[in-house]
Formats: structure tokens, sequence, C-alpha cells
């Protein structure tokens, strides 16, 4: 042997190498042959789907009342959605990636149209993984009768395939949900158009029993209408009426400035009892700046809630800028001077025109001890308490009004024309 290779053939420098172990080898042989073991038997499959698709829907009728329902309402269609969906599963096994978004868009599809149909969703992910376990159980019953011995391989693609159950168990979820909130967006939506229709009184007869059910309050009733202004109240929300004792329900209906509460106030024939709307809602103005609430008289029938908010609109018009609350039966004077600001307008200048002529300081005193009057209930007396001055200035100053408008305050006819006067003065002048 040539003295140099001899050297180099037995001389050692450093610690005999290891072989290299050939795992990834290995591990891609088995894989290899798991995915053959796969694909063979979901072949099969896809021939027996039919069948495969019988005993899902056998299972499902077996244990879930809902799909007991779906079947026996509409077998057909529930027998397609289930083998559309076991064909995209089984077929996904051979081609994961060509049919991946195909079988997204069908599990997609079937979580909307599910939840369009009101499918509880537990019902629903029960069936996919119901589906999943089955064809499962059928690629292990097809490999163990053509070629038991490769049963074992099965094992190797197990993670793969149950990952695909829980992928679209989550897709149809998704689907699920999405959908269900644009339906409860849609519901609520529709709810709110038909409240709004029916306090601006446009609400079609026809649509009344829809709305009754939306707003979940009786068609036939006596119904109140509540408008509250500034410093607004935590309202309940959703669309739901909310229950308010005692024996009252109230649906709220948020405007731009301006809430509005259809109140429940008693059933269709009652008389009215004194039961106040604005007590049972447990809403008050005190102790909240700005916050104004009128109240209207009540109606009979969702049909009249548009009169009712109209009531309650012209309570609210009357409440002092400050705060308040108003009911209207208890001001219907200031209310028919709001009704028609026109002729309470044209009121004021016949009745106080020659008043309000005079020089403003004289012109404020004069009305200011008419107003200090009608508030006293016609007591000089006390008037003159109030505006801190005898009661003979009262009785002077009280004259000259009469002079100065033509008008008796012994006369009932004249008082209820100057009060009235007044009080569009008070309401109108802003």
């Amino acid at each position: 042997m040539h003295p140099a290779v001899r050297t180099r053939a037995t001389i050692r420098t450093g610690p005999v190498p290891v072989p290299r172990q050939r795992t990834p080898r290995l591990r891609s042989l088995i894989d290899a042959d798991a995915l053959r073991v796969l694909h063979r038997a979901a072949r099969v499959l896809l021939d027996d789907l039919p069948e495969l698709t019988d005993r899902l829907l056998a299972a499902l009728g077996e244990q879930e009342p809902a799909y007991r329902a779906a079947l026996a309402h509409d077998h057909g269609a529930t027998w397609e959605e289930a083998h559309r969906s076991l064909r995209h599963s089984v077929t996904s096994l051979l081609d994961p990636r060509g049919t991946r978004d195909a079988a997204h868009r069908c599990t997609w599809r079937i979580g909307v149209n599910r939840a369009e149909q009101g499918l509880p969703l537990d019902a629903l992910l029960h069936a996919f993984r119901l589906g999943g376990s089955l064809v499962w159980q059928r690629l292990v019953e097809e490999t163990s009768r053509s070629a038991p011995e490769d049963v074992r391989l099965l094992v190797h693609v197990a993670t793969d395939v149950w990952d695909f159950v829980d992928e679209h168990c989550g897709i149809v979820a998704e689907a699920y949900r999405h959908t269900e909130r644009q339906l409860a967006w849609r519901r609520e939506n529709r709810v709110r158009l038909l409240a709004a229709a029916l306090l601006d009184g446009t609400s079609r007869i026809a649509d009344l029993p829809e709305t009754a059910e939306g707003l979940r309050l009786p068609e036939q009733g006596r119904y109140a209408v509540v408008a509250v202004a500034g410093g607004r109240p935590q309202l309940p929300t959703g669309v739901r009426a909310t229950a308010v004792p005692p024996d009252a329900s109230v649906y709220w209906h948020s405007g731009g400035d301006v809430d509005h509460g259809i109140v429940l106030v008693g059933d269709e024939g009652d008389a009215d009892d004194g039961r106040d709307p604005v007590e049972a809602l447990g809403l008050s103005a005190d102790g909240v700046p700005g916050r104004r609430i009128g109240v209207g008289g009540a109606v009979t029938g969702l049909a009249a809630v548009g009169d009712a908010r109209r009531l309650a609109d012209l309570a609210l018009g009357i409440c002092p800028p400050d705060g308040g609350t108003i009911r209207l039966t208890e001001h219907l004077p200031e209310a028919l001077v709001v009704s028609c600001p026109e002729l309470g307008a044209t009121l004021t200048e016949q009745v106080l025109g020659p008043l309000l002529r005079l020089d403003p300081a004289d012109r404020d005193v004069m009305l200011d001890t008419l107003t200090a009057w009608f508030d006293c209930d016609g007591s000089a007396q006390r008037a003159g308490e109030r505006l801190y001055c005898h009661r003979n200035t009262v009785l002077n100053r009280l004259r000259r009004c009469e002079q100065l408008t033509g008008r008796s305050l012994a006369r009932p006819a004249d008082v209820v024309e100057i009060s009235l006067a007044l009080t569009a003065r008070r309401l109108l002048r802003g």
C-alpha cells in the first residue's frame, strides 16, 4: 500500500464519527404511506357518500331534536346540505389545497342558512363534529376491510383530519354569529322604523300587529307618551319593551334631541285612574339640570299613539328651559296657546299691545304686577308682598292696566283673555 494512502487510513485525529440517523427520511416515508392509505380509503368514501349521508342524518335524528324538526320539515334540503358538506370534507382529504376555498364557501353558506332558519348553533356544531366522526370511522372501516395491516398508518393523518373538522366548526360558527348580528340589526331597525311610524302617526293599520309584536306591547290598551329632552336618563337598551311596575310597560324610542317612551298605563276600556306614567317609570327632573319631561294624556290603542306623542311634545314645549316636568292635563290653557302660536301671538298683541309699547321699565312693572296678581289668585295683598310694595300700589297699577288695555279685571271674560295673553307672551317670547 502506498505510504500516503496508508497514513490517511490508519491515523485518527479525533473521535470516530457517529452515523447520522435517517429519521426525516423515515418520517417522510411513513407520511407518504399514510397519505396513500388515506387517499385510497377516501376515494371509496366518495362512491359511498349517499350511504354516509343517510347514516349522518339518522344519527342527527336520534341525537338532535332541532334536526329532527328540520328533517320533518324539509328532509330533501337537509339531506342535500349534509351530502354537499360531506363531499367537500372527503375531497379535501384528497386535494386539500385545490378544494380549500370551495369547502370554506360551502361551510359558510351552511352557517348563514341555519342562522336564518333559527337552528341552534350548538346543534349545528354537533352536526359538523358528528359528520367528521363518521368520516373518520368510515376511513378506518374501509382500510380495515381492504388492507388491515395499513390501519396503523392512519394514526399519522388523524391530526390533519380532526384539524379540518375543527377549522370548519370555527368557520360555521363565525358565519352563524355574523348572520345573527345582521338579523338582529335588521330586526332592531325594522322595529325602530315601525315605532317611528307609530309615533309620527303614519303607521298603517296592516302593520299594527307586527308593531305590537316588535314592541312587545298589546295592540289594544291605554297608552301615554312621555317625551324627555336634556339630561337624558339611562334608557333601556335593545328593542324590547321593559316591564315597569305596577302593571306598566314601556318602549323607548331614541331621537336626535328628544326620547319618547310609549307607556302602557292600562287595559282598553279602563277609565283614567290617576296612574302617572312618569312615576311608574321612575323618571324625575329633580336634580338633573336641563332635563325636561313632557307627559301627554292617555289614548286608547297603539293606533292612537301618534296623537299621544303630539300631546307629549306639546307638554314638553311648555317646560321651563332650565328643566322640569309638565303633565299636559294640568296645563291645558298653556297647551292651547302653544298648540297654535300664531293665534297666541295675535291674542298677545290685541290684549297686551298697549302695555308692550310702554317704555321698557314701565312695561315690565305693569306686566310683573299683572303676573303676580294672577299667581296670587287675585290677592293684591299677597301680590304686594311678592313685589315688595304696598297693596294700594298694586291696585293703582292694576287700574292703569285696565285703562290701557280697555279690559276689566272684574269681568270673567276679560280675565281669561288677559291670563291667556300673559301665558302666550311667556311661552312664545323665545
